[in-house]
This record gives C-alpha cells, sequence and structure tokens, in this order.
C-alpha cells in the first residue's frame, strides 16, 4: 500500500528523491502528451482536451490545454484606454459624422473659412459626444454583470488539496474537474463524467437557453466509469477529442480515447451547458471542454441585432438630394461671386491681395468660394437629426416596454424590445407571416379524441368541458374556495390552497441574482402563481372519458383480474396495448406534488382499504343508490372477503380533483353498455350527492401519492394524462424500468430496454421494453399518420382473415385521421412490435457498433432505429387539441381591416391547418379557396396559370359590371352582377419546391397577390425563410414574421420585423426576434396602435428637420445675392450653432416621443386607420418635396420682410440678421406648434421654454460679446432690438404671413377632403359615448358598403359550393365531412352520403348524435343544386360543374394535383 502510494506521489508530484520511480512516473505522465501531439496534425479541426491535473503548478506551460480561452468573459466594447479611438472610429462609419468633421476640418484652411475655426468643431463634438456618453453607460452596464458573473463560485477538483475547492467562473480552465450540486448553474461547457443517479442520469434545466421549463435528461459517458464507485479525477488518463467550438445547441459529438487506444463515443447526450440549472440531481462530475466565450451559450448571446428600417433608407435618399441641393446652392454661390467679381475693372477693395499683391484666378477664387459656401451652408444636412432620432427611439421603446396592456401577468413577462432602431416600422406593415402553432395556439396540447382497432371513440363529454373550461391554475384562490376536499386526519377539512412551501419557478434560473462570492443555486420565484411543472395546467391534466371506451377498457380489467390471460395468451388486447404504449412510449419524468424535484424511481405502496362492505352499504343506502344493492351484493359474494370498494384513484398534481371511474365491482354488472350508462350516471349522482363523504372515505382508504408529470413536449404530457384518465397510470421511470398501474389495481413493472427519440426525420419515436409477465420484447410506436402508415406489416403476407382485418383497421383508422385533420386536431398513430429473442439480439449487437462507431455516428444511428421501426402494427390512432389563443380571430380580422396580409407558415398537415384558418378568421367560409399539391414542375405551372387567368376574369367582370359609360350603377339595377370574390391560396411543402426549382416564383406571387390570405403547409424553417424574403424583395413590400420556435427562427430574421413569442416551443424565436411578446392578441395593440404612433411620430420629425434646415439656412443663401456672393453671415455664429442644437431641437424631440395624433381606443377600433402607415402617407418623396418647397417659400417671406422694412436704412448687418433670426425662429416653431395634436404641459413648456431661451441667451450673449467677432462684435443688438416698436410689429407680421398658406391648406383638407385620420382625430374630441355611437355607425357604414361589394345580388348570399377540379379522372372521390370539434368546418356533407362516413355499428349513439348536428345538410345542397345551371355566368366557373353532385363526393385526401374552390 505504501509503494503504491509511493509511486502516486511520484506520478503526480514527480519528487526527485527517487530517480527511477520519477522517471517511470515522469514517462506516464507525458503519455497523454505524446498522444496528443501524434494526433494534432490529425485533429486540426477538433478539439482535443485532456486533463489538467498532471500540469497543476509549475508544469502549466507545458499543458496543451493553455491554448485554449478562459472562462472569464466579457460583453464590454471598450477599455478605458481604448474608448475614445474606438468610439470615434465606429462613429465615423456614420456619413454625416463623417461629412461635418471633413467640413470642420476644411474650416481650419484659410483660404477658404467662413467662420472661426474653433467654432466650427463644437457642433460635431457635441453631437458625438452625446453618442459617446450613451455608448459608455451601457458599456458600464455590461462590465457591472460581467463582473457579477465571473465571481460566482463553482466546486474544482485540486490535485495538491486532493478535493473540490471553491474558485470563480473566471478562474475555470478547460480540462478542469467541476462538482456541480442540485439547482446550481452550471459554469462552463462540462462533459458528464459521473451522477449521483444510479442510473448515470442527471436531470437539466435550461430555461436560460431555449426557455422551456420542462426538465432535460443527460447521460454519462458510456462505458467509461462505474457508476456504484466513486469518481476520482486523479484517475482520469483519457484523451477527449470533440468538435470544434460552434453555436449549434442541438449538435455535439466526438470521442474518448482510452490509455489502451480503444475509444467511446458520446453525443450531446453527455453534455452540460453552460447556464443550465442542475435538477433532480445530488451531484454530478465532468471535465470542462469549452469555457467562456467559447461555450455554446455564450456564441449564441449575439444581442440585439442592428436593421435599417424604412425611414432610416428613406432618408438617406433625402439626405442625398440635400447634399445635392447643397451642391447646387455652392455653385451658385461660385459662380456669382465670379460673375460679381468680373463686372470690376480693377479688383474691389474688399478683395485682399495675397503678400506678394497678386490676386487669385477667377477660376481659382470661384473654387475657394465653393469652397466657402459649403462651409457656410453645412447646416443644410441636419446633423442633430440622428442623435434627435436615437433619443426618440429610446424615449418609444422605453413607452413600449412599460405598455400594461403588453404585459402577462400570467407569465409575468412583459415586452421585450430588443431592436431599438425599427420602432416605426411597425408602423408600416404591409405582409404578417406567422406559425401556427404556438403562435396562433396555445400550445397547450389536450387530449380529445382517438380511435383504437378502427374504432372511433368521440369523448362527447370531455368535448363539452372544453368548451366551456375556464383554465384556472391549481394554485388560484378563485378556484380553491369552491372545493374542499377532506383531510385524511380525524375527518378535519382541508381546503385546496396555495401550499405552504412555495413552489419553485424554474423558468426563473436564468434571472438569479448573483451576489458576491457565494455559490449560487438557482431557486426560482418564491409566490409565483405559475404551474411549477411544464404542461401541465389543469385544462391539459383533467380528461373525461368516453363511455364506451371506459365500459370495453373495465370489461378488459375483468378479464385480467386473475392474471390468467396474460400467462396464457402471447398478446394482450388492443385496448390495453393502446393505452400502455400512451403509457410507457416517452420521456417523462414521474415526481410527486410534495416534491416536484424528485424523480420517483420505485412505485410507491398503496396502503389497503380498511372499510368494511357493512360500512360501503350504509354509505351508498345514504346516498340513495337502492337500485346498486343488488349489484352490491352479487358482488360482495363473488369477492368473499372484504375487498376494497375503493380504486386506485390518483388525483392530479397541485390536488386537483379526479373521478373514480373504477369501483371494484363485479364483473358481471358490466355486461351491456345500458346498465354501463346507467350505472355512471348513479355514480356521478352520488358524487354530486355527497361529495364529502365520497371523498372522505377515498382518502382514508388510499394514500397513494399525488403524481406530477414532467415532460419534453406537451404532446407527450396530454398522452400520459389520457392514459391516466383510464387507469393506466405512470408511477415510476427510471433508466433501466418504467412502473405502470393498471385499472385493476395490477402494478407493472417493464424492462426499458432502448428508448429511440423523437426527431424531425424519423417523425416518431420508439420505446424497446419487456413485459413482466409474458416476457416478450415489444417495440411501442407512436409518430406522424403520414410515417406510420408507411411503416405498417403488409397485409398480403397475414392469412386471408387476418389481412381482412388489417385492411380494414388500417381503413377505418385513415379516415378517424381525416376526421382528426377536418377538426384541426393534431393526430398521432400508436403502433407495436413484437420482437423474438434472436432478432432483438441482433439489433442491439447493430445498435452497439453504431453507438460505439466514431465516424458517421448519426448516420448509422438513424439506420438502426429505421431497421427495428418496421413491419408494425397498427393499434389506433389520438386527436390532440392545439386551443387557439385567446383574441387570436379578433387580432386577425383587424390586421384584415387595417389591409395587412397574412400568410400562415406551418409545419402542420393542409387538412389541420386549413380548419385553424377558418376558426381564426384567416379564412371565411365565403372565401373562395385554392388548394394546389403538386410535385410536377409542368402540372404546377399549369395550375398556376389557370388559377390565375380565373381570378383575374373575375376581377375584370367584377369591374366590368358595376360601371356603364362610366356611370356607377346602383346595385338593385342590375341583377346579374357579381361580386369581386375573397381569394384564399393553400399550398403545401412539395408545392413550394417545385415553384421554387421550376422558377415559378412571379407566377405564384402574381396569385398570392389576389389572394385574401395564403397558407403554407407542411413547410421547413428554410422554405419558411425563403417564402419571407422571396415576398419582401420582389413585392418591395414591409413583412413582419412571427414565431415561437427553434423553426422559426429563419423566418424571424429574414423579415423586416421579427416578432418572437416566448412560449412553450423555448426562447429561440426570442433570442433571434427583435420584438418579444408572450401572446399574440399583443401584435395587435403593438402593430395597430405603437406601430401607428411610432410612425407617424417620427416620419413627421425627420420632414421637420429636414425643413428647419433647408429654411433656416436659405436665409444665408439669400444674404448672398447682397453681399457679393463673399461667403459673409448676417447671423452671429454662436447663434447659428445653438439655434439646431438648443433653440429648436426639444419641441420635436417631445412631438416624436408623446404626441398622439388619434387616441390608442380609436385605433384599436378602427384598424383601417392604419392604413396611413401602412401607405407611408406621412413620409414619402411628396411630402418631402412639399415640405421643402414650404421652406423655400418661409424663408423668402422672413428674410424679404424684414429686409423690406429696413430698405434704405441704415442699420448694421448683426441687427438686421438678429432681426431675421428671431422671425425665422418663431416661424419654426409656430409651425411645429401646428403639428401638436394634443396639446399638453410639455408642449407649451418646450415651445415657450425654447422662445424664452433664445431672449435670454441672445440678451446675455449680446450685452457681454464685446469684441467676440472683431471688427463687427454683435454687442447690446438684441438689447436695442427690444427698444424698436418695428422689431415687435416685424416678430408679428412676419411668422403670420409665413405660415397662412400652411394654416390655410389644413383648414381646407379638414373642410372639404376628410380623410380617416381627420375622422378620427374629431372623434377624440367628443365625449366618451358619443365618440362610442360614432365609431359604431362609421362600421356600419363601412360593413354595409362591404355587403354591397361583396353580395350585390341575393341568389349569391349563400355560400359557394366547394368543388374539385381533378387533373386526372382516376382520382378518388369523398365527402369531406366536418368534425363536432371547437373550429368551425370547411362545408357541410351531403345527408344521403352520411352512412357511407359512419362509424361501425358500435358507435350508434355516436351517429345519432352527429346526424342531429347536421339536420340542415339537405336544404344546404338543395340550394347548391339550383345554382349549378347559373354559375356559367359567375367568376371562377370554369372550375364549377354542372351539377352538385362533385361537391358532396369530394375527396379530402391529398391528390397528385388539384385546384379546390
Amino acid at each position: 500500500m505504501c509503494s503504491i502510494q509511493f509511486i502516486r506521489d511520484r506520478l503526480w508530484f514527480q519528487n526527485p528523491c527517487c530517480q527511477s520511480v520519477a522517471s517511470d512516473s515522469a514517462a506516464q505522465n507525458e503519455e497523454p502528451v505524446r498522444r496528443w501531439k501524434r494526433k494534432k496534425r490529425k485533429e486540426e479541426t477538433k478539439r482535443v482536451v485532456v486533463s489538467n491535473l498532471p500540469f497543476e503548478g509549475n508544469r502549466w506551460k507545458e499543458n496543451p490545454n493553455r491554448h485554449y480561452g478562459g472562462n472569464k468573459i466579457k460583453t464590454t466594447r471598450y477599455s478605458l484606454l481604448s474608448f475614445i479611438p474606438k468610439n470615434v472610429y465606429e462613429q465615423l462609419h456614420r456619413f454625416a459624422n463623417v461629412y461635418f468633421v471633413a467640413i470642420a476640418a476644411l474650416n481650419f484652411v484659410p483660404v477658404v473659412n467662413a467662420f472661426e475655426p474653433g467654432i466650427s468643431v463644437i457642433p460635431v463634438c457635441v453631437i458625438m459626444a452625446i453618442t459617446a456618453i450613451k455608448d459608455a453607460w451601457e458599456d458600464f452596464r455590461r462590465f457591472k454583470l460581467d463582473k457579477e458573473i465571473n465571481r460566482m463560485d463553482c466546486l474544482v477538483y485540486s490535485r495538491s488539496k486532493k478535493a473540490y475547492v471553491e474558485k470563480c467562473w473566471k478562474d475555470v480552465h478547460v480540462g478542469d474537474f467541476v462538482q456541480l450540486q442540485c439547482n446550481e448553474i452550471i459554469p462552463a461547457d462540462i462533459l458528464l463524467l459521473y451522477s449521483s443517479d444510479q442510473n448515470g442520469i442527471c436531470h437539466l434545466e435550461t430555461a436560460s437557453l431555449d426557455g422551456e421549463t420542462n426538465l432535460k435528461q443527460r447521460q454519462v459517458v458510456k462505458g467509461f466509469s462505474n457508476q456504484n464507485a466513486e469518481f476520482n479525477p486523479e484517475l482520469f488518463q483519457n484523451i477527449i477529442v470533440c468538435e470544434k467550438p460552434n453555436n449549434d445547441l442541438n449538435q455535439f459529438k466526438g470521442y474518448m480515447e482510452q490509455p489502451d487506444l480503444t475509444r467511446i463515443g458520446f453525443n450531446r447526450d453527455s453534455l452540460l451547458l453552460r447556464g443550465c440549472t442542475v435538477r433532480n440531481t445530488e451531484a454530478a462530475v465532468g471535465i470542462v471542454i469549452y469555457a467562456g466565450h467559447e461555450t455554446k451559450a455564450m456564441l449564441n448571446n449575439s444581442g440585439p441585432r442592428y436593421k435599417r428600417s424604412k425611414i432610416e433608407r428613406r432618408m438617406n435618399v433625402d439626405m442625398l438630394f440635400c447634399v445635392g441641393l447643397l451642391f447646387v446652392m455652392c455653385l451658385v454661390g461660385a459662380v456669382g461671386h465670379g460673375i460679381w467679381n468680373g463686372h470690376f475693372l480693377e479688383p474691389p477693395l474688399y478683395i485682399v491681395p495675397d503678400v506678394n499683391g497678386n490676386y487669385l484666378a477667377p477660376a481659382l477664387a470661384g473654387f475657394y468660394m465653393f469652397l466657402t459656401m459649403i462651409i457656410l451652408l453645412q447646416i443644410l444636412i441636419p446633423i442633430s437629426l440622428y442623435v434627435s432620432i436615437e433619443l426618440v427611439k429610446l424615449g418609444q421603446v422605453f413607452f413600449i416596454h412599460n405598455d400594461i396592456d403588453l404585459y402577462d401577468e400570467e407569465e409575468d413577462l412583459p415586452i421585450q424590445c430588443r431592436a431599438l432602431n425599427i420602432t416605426e416600422d411597425l408602423g408600416q406593415i404591409q405582409y404578417i407571416f406567422s406559425d401556427k402553432t404556438g403562435t396562433l395556439t396555445e400550445n397547450k396540447m389536450v387530449f380529445r379524441r382517438c380511435t383504437i382497432d378502427g374504432k372511433e371513440f368521440s369523448h362527447q363529454e370531455n368535448a363539452k368541458r372544453l368548451e366551456t373550461y375556464k383554465d384556472l391554475d391549481s394554485d388560484s384562490e378563485d378556484w380553491t374556495k369552491h372545493f374542499s376536499l377532506p383531510s385524511s386526519r380525524g375527518g378535519e377539512t382541508a381546503t385546496l390552497t396555495r401550499m405552504t412551501t412555495k413552489p419553485l419557478r424554474r423558468s426563473q434560473s436564468a434571472r438569479a441574482h448573483f451576489q458576491g462570492h457565494v455559490r449560487h443555486r438557482s431557486l426560482g420565484r418564491c409566490g409565483s402563481s405559475r404551474s411549477q411543472v411544464a404542461f401541465s395546467s389543469t385544462i391539459e391534466k383533467n380528461v373525461i372519458p368516453d363511455n364506451r371506451l371506459l365500459m370495453k377498457v373495465r370489461n378488459a380489467s375483468c378479464q385480467l383480474d386473475s392474471l390468467a390471460p396474460f400467462m396464457s395468451a402471447k398478446t394482450t388486447s388492443s385496448i390495453t396495448d393502446f393505452f400502455l404504449a400512451l403509457a410507457l412510449c416517452n420521456t417523462v419524468v414521474v415526481s410527486t406534488a410534495t416534491d416536484p424535484r424528485q424523480r420517483v424511481t420505485t412505485p410507491p405502496l398503496i396502503k389497503p382499504s380498511g372499510i368494511s362492505l357493512e360500512r360501503i352499504h350504509q354509505l351508498f343506502q345514504r346516498l340513495k343508490l337502492a337500485s346498486l344493492t343488488s349489484s352490491f351484493t352479487s358482488a360482495q359474494s363473488a369477492s368473499g372477503t372484504g375487498d376494497s370498494l375503493s380504486t386506485e384513484s390518483t388525483r392530479v398534481c397541485a390536488g386537483s380533483e379526479e373521478k373514480n371511474y373504477f369501483p371494484t365491482l363485479s364483473c358481471s354488472t358490466l355486461t351491456d353498455y345500458d346498465s354501463f350508462q346507467e350505472d355512471s350516471m348513479i355514480r356521478e349522482e352520488a358524487s354530486g350527492a355527497s361529495l364529502q363523504e365520497v371523498c372522505e372515505t377515498d382518502t382514508e382508504g388510499s394514500s397513494q401519492p399525488e403524481f406530477c408529470y414532467e415532460a419534453e413536449s406537451p404532446d407527450e404530457a396530454a398522452l400520459v394524462h389520457a392514459a391516466r384518465a383510464y387507469q393506466f397510470t405512470l408511477v415510476s421511470r427510471t433508466a433501466d424500468q418504467v412502473a405502470v398501474r393498471l385499472p385493476e389495481g395490477t402494478l407493472l413493472t417493464f424492462d426499458l430496454l432502448y428508448t429511440l427519440g423523437f426527431d424531425s426525420n424519423r417523425k416518431r419515436m420508439s420505446v424497446v421494453v419487456r413485459h413482466p409477465l409474458t416476457k416478450e420484447i415489444i417495440v411501442y410506436t407512436k409518430g406522424a399518420d403520414s410515417v406510420i402508415m408507411d411503416l405498417l406489416e403488409d397485409p398480403a403476407r397475414a392469412t386471408m382473415t387476418m389481412e381482412k382485418r388489417m385492411r380494414k383497421v388500417r381503413a377505418q383508422t385513415q379516415k378517424h385521421l381525416d376526421w382528426y385533420a377536418r377538426d384541426g386536431l393534431r393526430t398521432l398513430c400508436i403502433a407495436k412490435k413484437v420482437l423474438t429473442e434472436d432478432d432483438f439480439q441482433k439489433w442491439t449487437n447493430f445498435r452497439l457498433e453504431a453507438e460505439t462507431a466514431i465516424e458517421n455516428r448519426e448516420e448509422l444511428l438513424m439506420d438502426t432505429a429505421q431497421h427495428l421501426e418496421t413491419k408494425l402494427t397498427l393499434l389506433g390512432a389520438t386527436g390532440i387539441e392545439d386551443r387557439l389563443q385567446d383574441g387570436v380571430p379578433d387580432t386577425i380580422a383587424a390586421f384584415r381591416e387595417a389591409g395587412i396580409q397574412i400568410w400562415v407558415l406551418t409545419g402542420d398537415k393542409q387538412e389541420t391547418a386549413v380548419n385553424i384558418a377558418y376558426s381564426c378568421k384567416l379564412l371565411d367560409q365565403r372565401d373562395t379557396v385554392f388548394t394546389i399539391n403538386t410535385e410536377s414542375k409542368e402540372t404546377c405551372e399549369s395550375l398556376l396559370d389557370i388559377t390565375l387567368e380565373e381570378v383575374q376574369k373575375a376581377q375584370d367582370i367584377s369591374r366590368t359590371m358595376w360601371n356603364i359609360w362610366g356611370i356607377k350603377l346602383p346595385f338593385s339595377w342590375s341583377s346579374a352582377a357579381t361580386p369581386n370574390p375573397a381569394v384564399g391560396l393553400v399550398v403545401d411543402g412539395s408545392t413550394l419546391n417545385t415553384i421554387f426549382q421550376g422558377q415559378l416564383e412571379h407566377k405564384f406571387l402574381e396569385l398570392a397577390k389576389y389572394s385574401r390570405s395564403v397558407l403554407c403547409c407542411r413547410c421547413t424553417p428554410l422554405q419558411k425563410s425563403m417564402v419571407v424574403k422571396l415576398v419582401r424583395s420582389h413585392l418591395k413590400v414591409m413583412t413582419l414574421a412571427i414565431g415561437d420556435g427553434a423553426n422559426d427562427v429563419s423566418m424571424i430574421q429574414a423579415a423586416d420585423v421579427g416578432i418572437g413569442i416566448s412560449g412553450q416551443e423555448g426562447m429561440q424565436a426570442v433570442m433571434a426576434s427583435d420584438f418579444a411578446i408572450s401572446r399574440f392578441k399583443h401584435l395587435k395593440k403593438l402593430v395597430l396602435v405603437h406601430g401607428h404612433w411610432c410612425y407617424s411620430r417620427l416620419a413627421k420629425m425627420v420632414i421637420y428637420f429636414f425643413y428647419k434646415n433647408v429654411a433656416y439656412v436659405n436665409l444665408l443663401f439669400w444674404y448672398q445675392f447682397f453681399c457679393a456672393f463673399s461667403g459673409a453671415s448676417m447671423i452671429d455664429y454662436w447663434q447659428m450653432i445653438f439655434f439646431n442644437l438648443f433653440f429648436t431641437s426639444v419641441p420635436p424631440i417631445l412631438s416624436g416621443v408623446l404626441d398622439k395624433d388619434i387616441s390608442a381606443e380609436t385605433l384599436l377600433s378602427l384598424p383601417e386607420l392604419y392604413k396611413s402607415g401602412r401607405n407611408s402617407e406621412i413620409y414619402k418623396p411628396l411630402t418631402f418635396c412639399v415640405a421643402i418647397l414650404e421652406a423655400f417659400y418661409q424663408s423668402l417671406i422672413c428674410f424679404f420682410v424684414p429686409y423690406l422694412v429696413h430698405y434704405d436704412s441704415d442699420i448694421g448687418v448683426f441687427t438686421f440678421g438678429n432681426t431675421v433670426n428671431t422671425v425665422s425662429l418663431l416661424t419654426i416653431l409656430l409651425h411645429q406648434a401646428l403639428e401638436f395634436k394634443t396639446w399638453t404641459l410639455f408642449y407649451w413648456v418646450s415651445i415657450i421654454g425654447s422662445i424664452v431661451l433664445y431672449f435670454v441667451f441672445s440678451t446675455i450673449y449680446n450685452a457681454a460679446c464685446v469684441v467676440c467677432n472683431h471688427p463687427t462684435n454683435p454687442y447690446w443688438i438684441m438689447e436695442t432690438q427690444f427698444s424698436h416698436p418695428s422689431f415687435y410689429l416685424i416678430c408679428l407680421i412676419t411668422p403670420t404671413v409665413a405660415l397662412l398658406p400652411r394654416y390655410l391648406i389644413l383648414t381646407l383638407r379638414g373642410s372639404f377632403q376628410v380623410s380617416p385620420i381627420l375622422k378620427a382625430q374629431h372623434l377624440d374630441k367628443l365625449p366618451q359615448e358619443q365618440r362610442e355611437q360614432e365609431i359604431k355607425k362609421w362600421k356600419l357604414r363601412k360593413q354595409a358598403t362591404s355587403t354591397e361589394a361583396t353580395a350585390p345580388s341575393n341568389e349569391l348570399t349563400q355560400p359557394v359550393a366547394n368543388v374539385s377540379l381533378s387533373i386526372f379522372d382516376q382520382m378518388d372521390a369523398g365527402t369531406s365531412l366536418p368534425g363536432n370539434g371547437g373550429h368551425q368546418n370547411l362545408w357541410p356533407p351531403k345527408q344521403d352520403i352520411l352512412g357511407r362516413w359512419m362509424p361501425d355499428t358500435e358507435s350508434n349513439d355516436y351517429t345519432k348524435r352527429w346526424t342531429e348536428e347536421e339536420d340542415g345538410a339537405a336544404s344546404f345542397f338543395s340550394t347548391e343544386a339550383s345554382l349549378g345551371p347559373r354559375m356559367a355566368s359567375k367568376p371562377f366557373s370554369g372550375f364549377l360543374p354542372s351539377d352538385g353532385e362533385s361537391s358532396g363526393r369530394r375527396s379530402h385526401r391529398r391528390s397528385v394535383s388539384a385546384v379546390t374552390l
């Protein structure tokens, strides 16, 4: 033992006391280094990591890891030394700053200077200083945050102390061993080598990276170490080879080479990412792979993106116009200077020769005068405009961020403004591209319907519950006051109130407060009302079983009571397999409500009930259940012992109540469905009669814990809760076993052999389990119906009887899937497969080879999964509803009124997306919907041509019918008039591929322009971005993209404005967005109100800045005609500087931040007001030119009125200039006052304050400036002006004459041509009640006009029939039936065809209900048939059949090529 310790000491410390041992230990230490050097050239594209322990201390310079970056982060852009040069360099990237710096430098040239050189630098220095102060403040905030994070502590292994010691995050390096504890934040990207969990599992919360509140599982590197032994970092001798640092959160692979040169592969399942939080794991140890800025989290943290807004792009063009105007004015000055001086035979006295007595040549003198004029007229380019725009946008962002209507109280999330420079683009949106799942819908998956073995179960009771359901949190006081459950102690009543132990809010881990040198753990925020478990809202957990299916499950439970069927039969029933698949085929983590952070690894023991049968009999008599006496007696005699009546009823998490659907009665009571219905009804009455006693019986009889299910996706959670509703309860899950409790109370523990997770390529997941009773190896698979149906076993290989049955089950299931899709439900198919021992062993060997492979590992794993998931047996399918978010239909309807085109780009199947589109009012029942599905370029081109021709023909017919010789006819005069039809377009992903690859984009866009809305289904993320780029670049429109998932990131980045929804799919969309909201309905106010305000404010401010600069600089230009074009100025230069910086800057900035032309209530009530911004009516070339012309006119008035008043007088130059400067200031400020729409105290203070500031400054400056501008000094000028009455008269008359045309135009525009904006401004001035009445009248008038335009004929008031034009006659035809879900349906079916689509004979009650709901179908089709002969003269007549037959036999399945109307 001593020798071993001695060798170990020599190995690590290399003590010189024994040279022989030291040489051996040195050789062992150098072995990893030599192997690392051998691989250096070969692994140039990869990262090689070794342990730091052999190089601790003096040998750090020999560590190959020393070249990798440390863990210290620095997000600041500057340091104390680099701030000034770097910030100046960055600001000089802006053209305006370069221009003004060049002008200031030019003024230092003595030949061309127009002002004092030092004074000319002041404006540009002030502007750049303001920007620099803002940048410095932002950088200082980043510095403080970096300092707090770098000083956080973690446990790092020290070789010298042979223990884990605390170190700051900044001191962690690649190759260090870090120990993590529960609820601790991970300091770097770490490869997991040890976990305290016996199965080598470490649970992570990744909310800081992707916002997902569910837990992720990470696995120790397979085959690396024995988890039963404590991990010793000193024994680690392996070399880690992995990929270079990258920002892909979902990709990581590499291998670990052991001393014997064997390799062990690993992937992202073994990587712990920086910023995540360890959950449900006492301790975990790993080696640092990436640190600091090389971690995936930091590589993804790009910060706010810079985008150029539309106004900024327009402003740059106008800036070039101003440069051209400046060039023209300077050229006029130069030419005028030459002409003026050319009239003299001898040089005039004011032209000073050089030292040699020579005069400049006329051409050179003209060139110098050109440069002088540039310096003099430089303020034509508004230098203060850029700073003013930044200040205004900061103010706009502040008010948007603090809007209480955009705050989500439930999620505790305000709106996030990540891009600070495109707020005005929100007011110019023309196209909105939206995702569906999680954006238009809640992404709360609610189990709705299912089909098992070809039999459909509609769950009508569950549907009724969802229609009237209000989603209340389990800790809501309003909910808890209505229910009280008995306590198990002494009959005391225990009210379901908030837990005394505050629930942990795991989503808050990213917001942990960092303080000092304390090791931080993310404990969440106490007192939060948010659910502590992802996808576990009450509406998702509570599922009411279907009565018919419940009866079948109970019958199956009775058959399994003695477990004999399990021992004798090779397979269980389809129903049992179906619900076992729902409970087993997932990655759900099971925990308890009392301890939601700890996984349930062993099934809890159920205490048997001690209630006697006599007590139960008395209870039933007290509840007046006389009808159950006989069945209860038979149950008593059949059992013979005191069996418990109480069921294994497990309440869902947070104490929500679940009914007992499985009383342990005799199977003789379950022989017919009627008796079962009666039994269920009686039990419901019983539960309603005395809930207190029934609950007391249940709680006294069992002590089963309350389970919480933490799933990675809402679909998984919904299916597990559905299985639990039928008492197939998932009890516990480990890496090796899954325990499920069956309805009869039997606990089955399945050996979990393999889990093949879901991925977007396979679109399915599978688990391989060993049945505990039959010992069969079973593969349970669930996935998309389009994939599973192709993997089913070929019926032709089965026997005749089985073939017929399999084909029937498959056909019936497909029919039910079509129903679900038309109801807007998300569909999943459930299947199974039984493996023999030999087949499983062969596949296991294949899988192990793939897992240990180094090259092409992902492809090999995919091949093994596809090899296993074949020849499946179909069990059934599920229909899950993704409910629409609140306010989505109203929001979309408002956008339509605003003239915004809405496209939905989704990856869902076509039928589901179409029905959601009808539900959210994206499509209307009266719309003509074209559906194009094709993979052929020729067919796609033909369909686009035909459809486009018909649409254009309809548009032409609509226009010509309403106009005869230029006279618009009344509606009643023309019975043959045709409406201007609303068109909808539906395409799928394959069609989009054909359009992009076949260069059919222009035809597609031409058709889309005629469409009211466009729906693109089965889209990939790349296709989404391509569609957005296509519309934005080809149509030259403003686009907005909104989504909530990682698949929407490319679409969000491609749009002009990207909106991310912080929903249940993570934060990837938020991190890539410009604005982040929590609900789709918030987009309504963000766009229609804040977008309108931001655009109108900023557009008016930009135009105003151009106007006032042109108006002011023209005063100097007009003066050149009276001073021999000498470049002289009649206004003091300090007055000119302060004119733009102080005297006229505050009012436009306040207007840009605070001015409201229309109130928020009116903008929301009248969305059509948004069209002014959508059409860029405020800031466009015409309005800019009008502003420039107005500036020229007002400058003429402001110059020549004082000039004519003082004509032939002896006043000085500065006296005249002071008068001109004063009247121009008053004119420009009063011009701004005319632009104010809502006068507030701030506006009064800004206008009056600016005027007072000007006079105060001028008075003090003129009194103090004795020799400021030698030889002509502006001394005592303002004081002298105050003593002349003519000065006051000029200040009164000049602004009035200058502003009179503008005032008259505004008055006439409000009297004769009243725009909707002016009407709305008038409405805002009315009392609230009167305003509401006027708004209602406005809407009624618009609705009446809309009705006349879309329905000019009584015969077209009925919906246009949906028919299809099939390119191939051999195409199957069927009926498009609606379901009975919550969404609107496409079209009612013909009643005489209903029989062909009815479920099997066991669904008679469902058939009756369905038929009763569709009683009005016959009248519709009689109307449709009567319309047939007259359709030839109506729009799209080429697509309509001669009779109504095809509309009743339309196939809803995807055909090869079809255009559906």
